[in-house]
Order: C-alpha cells, then sequence, then structure tokens
C-alpha cells in the first residue's frame, strides 16, 4: 500500500494529468531514485503539463529547453561571454543550470546538440572552454520526445536513453477520464499546482531510498533479468550494467514508496517495463507503449529461481 504522502502527491499530480495513476507513480519513484525522465507520447497528451507539475510539487527551480534543429550546444549550456567593462570572458549560465530542466521535443535538436547533455545528465556538471561548472542539487532532466515518424526527429542514440532512468508513455485518456478533463474549468493555468514539498525533504528521502536493503534473492532475480537478455535471441540491445543499476535504483524507490525499508520481487517487476523497455528496444520501434521486450523477459524469468 503506498503510503500517505506519497499518496497525496499522486493525488496532487492527478488534478492536472487525470486517469494516469501508475504513470504519476513511476515519474515520482524516478525523482526519488535520483534518475531522469524520459516522456514519449504524440502532441497534446499531458508530457509538459506533468514536468510542470513535478517542478512545482517539489518546489525546484524549472527552465524549460525548447530543442529545435538549430538549437546549439551553447544555447542549452551557456558560454564565454566578453565583458566590456572588464576586459575579460565570464561565464553566462544558461538553462541547464536549474534544479528540474525540461527537454523539449529533444528528438528534435541535432545529434550534436542531444550529447551536449550527457556530460549533464550522468556527471551534474558542464565543461565550457576547460572550466566544470557543477550543476544545482537536486538536477533531474525530463524530456519529451514525439514519435520516431513525425517528420523533423533525429532518433536518440543507445548512449542518450541510456541515461534517462526510466522511460513513459501516458497515452490516450478513457472516456471518463476526458470527460472529467473537459468539465475542468479554463483556469487551470491561472491555479498552478502548490509546492506540497521543500528541497530538504526531497533530499531527505532520496537518502531513505539510497539505504533501503535489497537482499541477495532479489538482486539474482535482476541479475537473471539482464543475464536473460544478453544471452538469448531477440533482444536487440541487451542491459548494460548500467541498467541493473537503474532497476535497483528504481525498485527501492518502489518499495520506500510502499514504506517498505527492503525491496521484493513486486518491487523489480512494477519498475521493470518503464526501465528496460527503452534500453531493450530497436530504433524501429515506435514508442515506449509497445512494451513487448520487457513483457517477455518478465514472462520468461522466474522471480523464485534458486
Amino acid at each position: 500500500m503506498i503510503s500517505k504522502e506519497f499518496t497525496g502527491l499522486i493525488n496532487a499530480l492527478g488534478q492536472h494529468i487525470i486517469g494516469k495513476p501508475q504513470q504519476l507513480k513511476l515519474a515520482v519513484a524516478c525523482m526519488l531514485a535520483r534518475g531522469h525522465l524520459l516522456i514519449e507520447d504524440l502532441p497534446g497528451m499531458g508530457k509538459t503539463t506533468l514536468s510542470h507539475g513535478l517542478a512545482n510539487l517539489f518546489g525546484l527551480d524549472f527552465s524549460r529547453i525548447q530543442f529545435t534543429s538549430d538549437l546549439l550546444p551553447a544555447d542549452m549550456l551557456g558560454a564565454n561571454i566578453y565583458n566590456s567593462h572588464s576586459r575579460d570572458f565570464e561565464f553566462r549560465h544558461g538553462p541547464v543550470f536549474n534544479q528540474l530542466v525540461l527537454a523539449d521535443e529533444i528528438n528534435r535538436a541535432s545529434p550534436k546538440t542531444q550529447s551536449a547533455l550527457l556530460e549533464a545528465m550522468e556527471e551534474h556538471q558542464v565543461s565550457i572552454d576547460g572550466t566544470t561548472y557543477p550543476l544545482p542539487e537536486p538536477f533531474f532532466v525530463v524530456g519529451t520526445q514525439n514519435p520516431g515518424y513525425q517528420s523533423g526527429t533525429y532518433p536518440l542514440p543507445e548512449s542518450q536513453l541510456d541515461r534517462f532512468l526510466m522511460c513513459i508513455s501516458l497515452g490516450y485518456p478513457d472516456w471518463e477520464a476526458e470527460k472529467a478533463m473537459l468539465r475542468q474549468r479554463s483556469e487551470r493555468h491561472q491555479q498552478p499546482l502548490n509546492s506540497l514539498l521543500n528541497i530538504e525533504t526531497l533530499l531527505a528521502w532520496q537518502q531513505d531510498v539510497v539505504n533501503v536493503n535489497a537482499a541477495d534473492p532479489v538482486l539474482d532475480y535482476i541479475l537473471r533479468l539482464v543475464t536473460t537478455s544478453r544471452t538469448t535471441p531477440g533482444f536487440p540491445n541487451a542491459l548494460s550494467p548500467r541498467a541493473s543499476k537503474a532497476i535497483l535504483q528504481a525498485a527501492k524507490a518502489w518499495a520506500y514508496m510502499h514504506e517498505r525499508d527492503y525491496v521484493v520481487p513486486e518491487d523489480v517487476q512494477a519498475v521493470f517495463v518503464a526501465v528496460a523497455e527503452h534500453r531493450l528496444r530497436s530504433a524501429n520501434q515506435e514508442s515506449a507503449a509497445e512494451a513487448v521486450l520487457s513483457q517477455r523477459l518478465l514472462e520468461s524469468v522466474d522471480p523464485l529461481a534458486a
């Protein structure tokens, strides 16, 4: 059973993203696990709304970077600008220097610009002209991505996809959820989601997640899953050691949200599709909604095997 604190967070987010409680739980778990989130979907599904909601709920500084084909790395990271008064160059921080960065339509930028995010996402720092600048803590990237068949998109390389702890798809709402959305007043944008947390609480929760225990049988289950992806035909991209760590991080966060200080196999199963599918699939698979490969892995590996 999910704890009261996280039930309140999910319900608050659910006022803006109606009828998607599972995806909202995964998004919160991703932040507790200190991971970056990729949201794949058609335009108009609520990807940007969810990103704004997460930033507001957790009280994080927010910036949005609209990725386009002519976006340059310096537009995102910042650059050294000559100051005529001091007669020296000074670094002007780019929009990536915020606690939650929305990389909107990330697959519309060129591969060069996409790759400029790799250091920021992995090491929480930016290197410009030989100088390293630390990013704020906590630091999250929420990337949104349109389907690859839409015009003007560049597929994200595997190295970029691997930096995202989770990938989710909101999908179309059901009949009742969309009807409830239509009934809402148009003043939603005038009444943004209020902050329910402060940064100190979020950092404390993240540390608690690190301390959640995972016994050897759970670790063995994760290893059986990733090893099967490496040794069984039919998986275009095997799960890397980074993926193993991501599965464990996410499972710990899921256990913590459910008021446990230990991981059980059901926690691994709950987060596995969101963590593994975007790593497993080939470039021609359309979206995260087609969770074929990760489901096949789950069905083929016994969580209780010796």
